[in-house]
């Protein structure tokens, strides 16, 4: 067998295996996020505890549970008899991850969890197993067979340990109502907390960047203004200085190729009418979005009263860290 070909045998031993873990979810599954709900409504917190190669995967469902407002902690199964079971609280949630079930670690642990109120979560591929009798909720993740060629190493079931982590967490993020800006708190400093965090108004290009003409003025006048600002576009206001319209490198082109005077035209009579516009106050993201939907260029910036305060010019996010 080829290396690429060894490649796409694992990818489809693995997501076979997703596949037969997904049909045998049940209702225990919704009484886990139940459950880990009242739990941190009550303000305690979600303990990950595994060995080997378990344990690496708890280390990512904790932080994947933490990153949405779930407070979660790791615990070592090894560690925990020697001082760290002051992490654990009454009133907390463990997830207890072994695929076997009968990772001696951590079942020499159980029963010192069992000395605190604690309600304790298996995922586990042995639901008959020592540490699913001596769970409160059993959380099956049996595949058929590991992506392995001797069925040895732990790949198969860890990728399912791992994606039951990742449901857990999103169904627990719906169930708590956690939205986009209680995302950005716990992520203030990458791209996701840039988008989710700044406003319209951060971002937009204003004063002498920001060309606005009125809609009687000549298209030849208005590429100075263009030129000017170093943009691709200019917004038109009326007599009232409302939006009416914008122009565009775009607009120019295409009139140019029909009418050899575009350029003695008023911008009313070239301007493109009504276009997309957003509020100063809109989130970054908002803005975000309708650049991916509307295959735009420059976004004009409103205030209340349908006046042009900016503009988001898609070269500028870049830059900015939003794309």
């Amino acid at each position: 067998m080829s290396h690429l070909s060894r490649a796409r045998s694992v990818f489809q031993i693995e997501i076979k295996a997703l596949r037969f873990v997904s049909r045998h979810l049940n209702a225990e599954f919704d009484r886990a996020i139940e459950l880990l709900a009242g739990i941190l409504k009550s303000r305690g917190k979600i303990i990950v505890v595994g060995v080997g190669k378990s344990g690496n995967i708890g280390r990512k469902i904790a932080a994947t549970l933490t990153s949405t407002g779930a407070t979660s902690v790791m615990l070592s199964a090894t560690d925990a008899l020697h001082g760290d079971l002051g992490l654990v609280n009454d009133g907390d949630a463990l997830l207890a991850l072994s695929y076997s079930g009968e990772s001696e670690e951590l079942l020499n642990l159980l029963p010192a969890l069992k000395r605190f109120s604690v309600q304790i979560i298996a995922i586990t591929g042995a639901p008959k197993s020592s540490l699913a009798r001596l769970c409160d909720l059993v959380l099956n993740v049996t595949v058929p067979q590991e992506a392995c060629p001797f069925n040895l190493a732990p790949t198969s079931s860890t990728t399912a340990m791992l994606v039951m982590g990742d449901a857990l967490a999103m169904a627990l993020l719906q169930a708590r109502g956690f939205k986009p800006a209680d995302f950005a708190k716990f992520h203030p400093s990458g791209a996701i907390g840039r988008t989710l965090l700044l406003q319209v108004g951060d971002i937009m290009r204003t004063g002498a960047r920001n060309a606005i003409a009125r809609q009687d003025l000549l298209v030849k006048d208005a590429l100075l203004l263009m030129t000017r600002a170093k943009a691709g576009s200019v917004t038109v206001v009326d007599a009232k200085g409302k939006l009416a319209g914008i122009f565009t490198d775009g607009d120019l082109r295409r009139h140019m190729a029909v009418n050899e005077r575009a350029l003695s035209l008023r911008l009313d009579q070239v301007m493109t009418r009504n276009p997309i516009c957003i509020r100063s106050t809109a989130l970054a993201a908002e803005a975000l979005k309708i650049f991916n939907e509307r295959n735009i260029d420059d976004l004009v910036v409103i205030n209340a009263a349908r006046e042009p305060v900016g503009l988001v010019d898609s070269q500028d996010l870049p830059k900015l860290k939003l794309m």
